[in-house]
């Protein structure tokens, strides 16, 4: 009998060496599956960032410009709103042009 529970003891140690080896691996293959999750949501908010630095210039303009004052010079000038809007849209290919030199989209 002694040979017999000396050959189930084998076993038994291989199949928790197996175990301990699928648990590592499966351990290994959700790591892998957070890291690239996380790198996923690293882009997003990347292109959310770029987003909010494009628009948060043009906010402040328009909020500028949308006050009910009688002093701007700019609101008596005959092509005023066409100047601002060149504004905006230079703003916004500056950005773009820095944005993309830098690679970061």
């Amino acid at each position: 009998m002694e040979v017999y529970f000396n050959e189930l003891n084998d076993h038994i140690k291989q199949a928790v060496e197996a175990s301990d080896t699928y648990r590592e691996i499966l351990s290994d293959q959700l790591n892998l599956y957070h890291s690239s999750m996380s790198t996923k949501l690293n882009d997003v908010m990347k292109l959310l960032t770029i987003f909010s630095a494009i628009f948060i210039p043009l906010t402040f303009i328009a909020g500028i410009y949308g006050m009910n004052f009688t002093n701007i010079p700019e609101l008596n000038y005959q092509y005023g709103y066409y100047v601002v809007i060149g504004v905006m849209l230079i703003t916004i290919g500056s950005m773009l042009f820095y944005f993309k030199k830098k690679d970061w989209f």
